[in-house]
């Protein structure tokens, strides 16, 4: 890949600057994130944002390192600060190219030099490294790094007086310990010098326009000092929070190209060769982690703020594990939801990382099983589907006969729930934005989905399977008279009593009636799932995700902007989302008889994200989109399952690579399953991908 690159057009000026950050992640839920011009805007940027082993969540180490070459005659500061009403110092006007291939690199000319900056991180460790290659067309100068540091959860702000460091300097660079319990380590071959000092009212410019805390004091403890001289020389800075070996030039750049081979390695072992699904594959991976206090694999769900939940996850699964190759970590993630299931339901999230789960959540466990039949499809692993059975059982079980937060099967054979448990679950203090309590259409389309995938593995492990099938056929027979609305040719979206006791039925046009469509396993004739993808596309489709409103509808917001009561309300009311775009192009392709046609349609339609992918979060999709035009990005920079259906969307539905055995009946899985000996098993010929 020729990775992505900026010019001096896009770099010369703060305004433009901040627009664009970039992220790269440890494999643990730790990062590093800035913009591309360096100066810190959110609360959640830093070089070391870490999530230590036993901690409450992921904070923020080292915030920025402040880089300053000086000669008897000049001094060029490469750093970019924000401080009420001045931007100070303002490196930018030095920096002329921002590279990223895939990690960072930054090269700024500073009068007589040349300075290339790299940032990576050591895979499963919170660690960063910064390489510094330094040309100087002077005799004699003098490079100083200024480490700005913190100590605090990423979330919020910190103020001088509450936060104190201690620190021991070594030949290598210097140990820190914070008030707070926090120590980690600077390492380099530069020369520390001890010279504590705070910066004060630093000022972080995306909080501001959000509403929340956006000033707060970051303490350097010294510099870093090294002398250049004519020609190139080369520096290294390490953070840390893990015992690290003593490192030099040597060893640092094996782990840089460590890293590199890693990366390579993922395109690799995903056998794509198609330039935009392997910028997709490229950006998968920074949500693949494990929790670094049970070692278990798990999805973070969106950066920066977001931790691991079970919805996004499920729905995640097939583009960030499965079409990629990456099939036992794919398994792990599996079995640890599933050790987590209670009384049917798979946690909606774990609200800090590695804490207890949340659980109130109808689709999760029904995106959980819709995950566990796309996993069998990709990877024929029988001996899992023994183990996940029970699983399975568990989560129809509790719905028919009623669970926590009023999940249960009706009398005709459709799911209800109560307030705020579907993806639409926006809260501005105690009051649901859009509580959607009664029968969801989405929820009923993936309960079908879920009997007959039931069913079907069933079927293959030779368990009786006559209930699902009963159930299945009681909800065809009842959805389509309770969700079809004739009136605008589609379905409702909720069904619901009024206090009264009388139906209503919610005739407000929302993306959530694609899947009724999408899913593997469908009841509407046709011409009626045809209609659905007529009206989504006519009142709710944009070029870079579905609107979850129409616009036609009073409660319609257009932007996702401002402090948090104004984005609550517009986020399921308006605003685009990416991800739902991948269960748009299923079902566009299947309307239209996957016609060639279509297919060009729908790869126009998913290529459109090319120029995204070098704006806003370099590399990444981000979690919204306005749904007015033109269509501005908003929330996280990075969303796993923006990135996972677009391309799920463009390897399965556009490029037609599928797993064969989503093409073989249950009947002859069944029989395939009772002749073989399930535990020495090999599918590694039935894997192969069909074009």
């Amino acid at each position: 890949m020729s990775g992505i690159r900026l010019g001096v057009d896009c770099l010369s000026t703060y305004e433009e600057g901040i627009k664009r950050e970039w992220i790269i992640g440890n494999g643990l839920g730790g990062y590093a994130s800035s913009t591309v011009i360096g100066v810190d805007t959110r609360t959640y940027h830093g070089l070391l944002v870490a999530a230590p082993e036993n901690s409450p969540g992921r904070f923020v180490l080292l915030s920025s390192l402040d880089e300053e070459i000086s000669t008897d005659e000049e001094s060029y500061k490469l750093a970019v600060h924000k401080f009420p009403d001045t931007v100070s110092p303002t490196g930018f006007n030095c920096l002329s190219e921002y590279l990223q291939n895939p990690f960072p690199l930054w090269i700024y000319q500073p009068g007589d030099f040349t300075v290339k900056k790299k940032v990576f991180m050591i895979h499963n460790s919170n660690t960063t490294c910064i390489l510094y290659d330094i040309e100087s067309r002077k005799d004699e100068a003098l490079l100083k790094v200024f480490p700005l540091i913190n100590s605090r959860d990423f979330h919020y702000t910190a103020r001088s007086g509450y936060l104190s460091f201690s620190q021991k300097a070594h030949p290598e660079g210097v140990e820190l310990e914070s008030s707070n319990g926090f120590t980690f380590s600077l390492s380099s071959n530069l020369e520390y010098h001890s010279d504590p000092r705070w910066y004060y009212n630093l000022e972080y410019d995306a909080e501001k326009q959000r509403g929340l805390n956006y000033q707060e004091d970051n303490f350097s403890p010294g510099y870093f000092e090294g002398k250049l001289k004519q020609g190139i020389s080369r520096f290294f800075i390490i953070a840390s929070t893990d015992e690290i070996p003593s490192l030099n030039l040597r060893k640092v750049d094996e782990l840089y190209k460590r890293a590199v081979n890693r990366q390579n390695l993922l395109i690799l072992n995903s056998r794509l060769t198609d330039p935009f699904a392997l910028k997709l594959l490229r950006a998968t991976d920074t949500f693949t982690v494990k929790n670094p206090s049970s070692g278990e694999n798990t999805v973070i769900a969106g950066y920066h703020w977001y931790s691991d939940w079970g919805r996004d996850t499920m729905i995640s699964l097939t583009g960030l594990y499965l079409i990629p190759y990456r099939h036992e970590e794919a398994r792990s993630v599996l079995m640890n939801f599933a050790k987590y299931c209670r009384k049917g339901l798979i946690p909606n999230t774990f609200p800090s990382f590695g804490g207890e789960p949340v659980y109130n959540t109808v689709d999760a466990s029904l995106w959980f099983i819709h995950a566990v039949s796309r996993y069998f499809a990709y990877t024929g692993n029988f001996l899992f589907l023994a183990d996940i059975w029970d699983t399975i059982e568990a989560i129809i079980d509790n719905y028919c006969k009623g669970t926590n937060f009023g999940i249960c099967m009706d009398s005709d054979h459709l799911i209800r729930q109560g307030p705020q448990l579907t993806w639409m679950d926006a809260k501005i203090g105690e009051r649901a934005v859009t509580p959607r309590v009664g029968k969801a259409c989405e929820i009923n389309a993936l309960w079908y989905n879920a009997l007959k995938i039931a069913s079907s593995l069933g079927t293959i492990l030779g368990k009786e399977v006559f209930l699902y099938e009963m159930l299945a056929d009681g909800v065809a027979s009842n959805f389509e008279s309770v969700f079809w609305n004739p009136e605008t040719n589609c379905l409702f979206d909720l069904v619901y009593q009024d206090e009264a006791g009388n139906e209503v039925k919610d005739p407000a046009i929302r993306p959530n009636q694609i899947f009724a469509v999408s899913l593997p396993n469908t009841m509407l004739p046709p011409e009626k799932e045809k209609a659905i993808v007529d009206r989504v596309e006519k009142d709710l489709l944009t070029p870079f995700g579905l609107r979850s409103l129409s616009t036609d509808n009073p409660l319609y917001k257009g932007q996702y902007h401002g402090d948090a009561f104004t984005r609550d309300t517009a986020y399921h009311n308006g605003t685009a989302w990416p991800w739902l775009l991948g269960a748009y192009v299923r079902a566009y392709r299947k309307v239209h008889n996957y016609s060639e046609k279509s297919l060009e349609d729908m790869r126009a339609l998913l290529e459109g994200f090319n120029t995204h992918l070098e704006t806003e979060g370099f590399g990444t999709i981000s979690e919204v989109f306005n749904g007015d035009y033109p269509y501005s990005p908003g929330g996280c920079i990075a969303q796993a399952w923006s990135v996972a259906e677009i391309f799920r969307a463009y390897v399965e539905d556009v490029l037609e690579i599928r797993p064969l055995l989503s093409t073989i009946s249950p009947a002859v899985l069944s029989t395939i399953s009772q002749e073989m000996d399930m535990t020495s098993l090999s599918l590694s010929k039935m894997n192969e991908r069909t074009i």
